[in-house]
């Protein structure tokens, strides 16, 4: 007879199922069963796969230049290095420094910045004007003003600069003849070195407003209607409405609109191209105007590639300073 006590069960045994208890060692019970784990391996293996077409291009089109520029800022990179880009000699700091001793590089960032600091608002306030219209004010062929408004964002910028041009044209343009019409004399626009820039901003919320105005238009058509006929029964006037209701459920939309708006405005660079080549005496050059001449005219790709990455730190600065100013008005 047995004098050993039977031992009691403990309570792992007990919720135990029953069965060959696992062996030290193997992992193959911990987490996913392996069908499961074989089925998502092969799940990212072809995601991988479709991706890779996107990818390459990526790479070669995008990451690869990028990474090249900024390899090219710190370079004296010229025609002569073409044939041979390693011949280039390594300049450090000198085409960061050389900016902002540049006469035409600090007229361009003066020019730039006037743009953003008239075209922003503008093309913000024309949108949301002509969305708030649209959506509410006009009744009758709605879509064709909706075309209408959006047409120049599609229209080549060819097409949009002989338009402007017959407009300003000082003896035969649009605005001469109004002014004919007053016994007015009409200033030639393009060739003044105030009106200039003025008259390329006015054309540039011309084609952008269109973009601006979908969006608003979007954010207007996500509005509940309850909380308008709700305004509307406690005695809100239409004033009322839009600045209690309409504005701020729309500060989400209004901040996205104003943040691509300014980095639109902040690379602007078809408009003086085109209309003014950055003249006159200057007047209209941007900092993306003058890039491309240093880079494509004159074939100073280092002096150029530097420039660029000035560009990106100020439209990065700026963005994240109107992200912060904005973020707490739009939660």
């Amino acid at each position: 007879m047995s004098t050993t006590a039977a031992k009691a069960p403990d309570d792992r045994d007990r919720t135990r199922p029953p069965g060959p208890a696992p062996r030290a060692g193997d992992g193959k019970d911990l987490g996913a069963p392996p069908r499961r784990r074989d089925r998502l391996s092969t799940q990212n293996l072809a995601g991988w796969l479709y991706s890779t077409p996107f990818l390459s291009l990526f790479l070669t089109f995008m990451a690869c230049p990028v990474v090249a520029t900024l390899v090219m800022s710190f370079t004296d990179f010229g025609l002569r290095n073409v044939t041979d880009p390693f011949s280039a000699e390594f300049v450090g700091l000198d085409n960061y420094t050389r900016l902002f001793e540049d006469e035409k590089f600090v007229r361009a960032l003066l020019n730039t910045g006037l743009f953003v600091v008239l075209g922003v608002p503008l093309t913000v306030g024309c949108g949301l004007v002509a969305a708030v219209l649209l959506n509410s004010g006009i009744d009758r062929m709605r879509t064709f003003f909706r075309v209408g408004f959006y047409a120049p964002v599609v229209t080549a910028i060819v097409a949009v600069a002989v338009i402007w041009r017959f407009v300003l044209d000082p003896a035969e343009g649009l605005i001469a003849g109004l002014a004919g019409q007053l016994g007015l004399k009409s200033p030639d626009f393009l060739a003044s070195e105030t009106l200039a820039l003025p008259s390329l901003v006015v054309m540039a919320v011309w084609r952008n407003m269109g973009t601006a105005m979908v969006l608003f238009l979007a954010g207007l058509q996500a509005i509940p209607t309850e909380v308008r006929e709700a305004a509307r029964i406690d005695g809100a006037g239409v004033l009322q409405e839009f600045r209690g209701i309409t504005v701020p459920l729309l500060r989400p939309t209004m901040l996205y609109v104003a943040v691509m708006t300014t980095i639109g405005f902040l690379n602007v660079f078809e408009e003086p191209f085109v209309m003014t080549d950055g003249g006159p005496s200057d007047s209209t050059l941007t900092i993306s105007l003058h890039m491309y001449r240093q880079g494509f005219d004159f074939f100073h790709m280092g002096y150029a590639s530097a420039m660029a990455y000035v560009l990106f730190v100020i439209v990065l600065a700026v963005t994240l300073l109107q992200l912060r100013l904005l973020k707490d008005k739009t939660r």
